[in-house]
């Protein structure tokens, strides 16, 4: 059978957590093909070490997001692939000895000292580089800069660059790209200014008819996408992809239909809570939106 076919029996099973993949998926569809509604992305988790990378360039080369709000971390792991680095699996070796051996280790995804060793060689002549250009940027503006330096056409940030899609990262100095803007600012000035980029956010807000966000993971990303739609009156639908709990009242546990006593979400507003893991979940509804459009 299709992936559209699978999730249609999916969509058999009422409220629980396959009903509710194929209720998100046509969701997904409905918000990506309406040519009146605008798609907010947001990323939280290691989503780009998850295997998502190309599934989210691609939504942004095609037309279907036209903004990401991202964590410093998945920017860094696009950055760390754009330059030769990689995301290993299959090692296997206590915590203690991966740290001796210069390994991260992310769940079962690892990483390597020395492929950031060389993101730290590329990504300082690039900041030298924007900052002679420029000492005062929105953060948007400055991941704009660092896209259009990039030569890999299949990182994330480099395609939104050329897109003209904005990207969000309003808790950049929480990631390694941040720890490297604290060292280059020890001995030159450059600012980045968070605020600036509610100018533009806004502006997107205000000018677009309805506004859709699909939220992975939870966190600032999540908050950021839905809050700066509070002065509008919230958005117009909106899925969540989720491993949060909401007992203990965290934003990335919460139901999304909590937002609408915020304001971040219409009242009416047409919204989907999938609790799972959206490296597993995320793909197939992706493959079932584009079937169905």
């Amino acid at each position: 059978m299709s992936i559209n076919e699978l999730l249609e029996e999916m969509g058999k099973a009422g409220v629980l957590g396959a009903g509710r993949i194929h209720r998100a998926t046509k969701l997904m569809a409905e918000v990506m093909a309406d040519e009146d509604t605008i798609v907010f992305l947001s990323v939280a988790g290691p989503m780009v070490p998850g295997g998502l990378r190309k599934i989210i360039r691609d939504l942004i080369k095609d037309g279907y997001v036209q903004a990401l709000i991202s964590s410093g971390a998945n920017i860094t792991h696009d950055l760390l692939e754009a330059f030769d680095g990689a995301h290993y699996r299959g090692l296997d070796h206590d915590d203690e000895q991966l740290c001796d051996m210069g390994i991260g280790r992310i769940g079962d995804i690892y990483t390597s000292s020395e492929d950031f060793e060389s993101f730290e060689r590329r990504i300082a002549p690039i900041i030298s580089t924007i900052s002679q250009e420029k000492n005062h940027l929105t953060i948007q503006e400055f991941i704009k800069k660092i896209g259009l330096i990039l030569s890999d056409d299949e990182s994330i940030i480099r395609t939104a660059a050329l897109m003209d899609v904005p990207v969000y990262a309003p808790g950049i100095v929480d990631s390694m790209l941040g720890l490297q803007l604290w060292m280059y600012t020890q001995e030159n000035s450059l600012q980045l200014d968070a605020v600036g980029d509610m100018h533009l956010l806004s502006d997107q807000v205000f000018e677009s008819k309805k506004i859709a966000t699909i939220i992975l993971g939870g966190g600032l990303p999540k908050h950021y996408a839905l809050a700066s739609n509070l002065i509008k009156g919230g958005v117009d639908a909106a899925i969540q992809i989720t491993m949060d709990r909401s007992e203990t009242g965290s934003l990335g546990g919460a139901p999304l239909e909590e937002a609408k006593s915020w304001a971040k979400a219409r009242a009416g507003s047409n919204l989907v809570t999938v609790i799972g893991d959206a490296t597993i979940i995320f793909p197939l509804m992706v493959a079932g939106a584009r079937e169905i459009m």
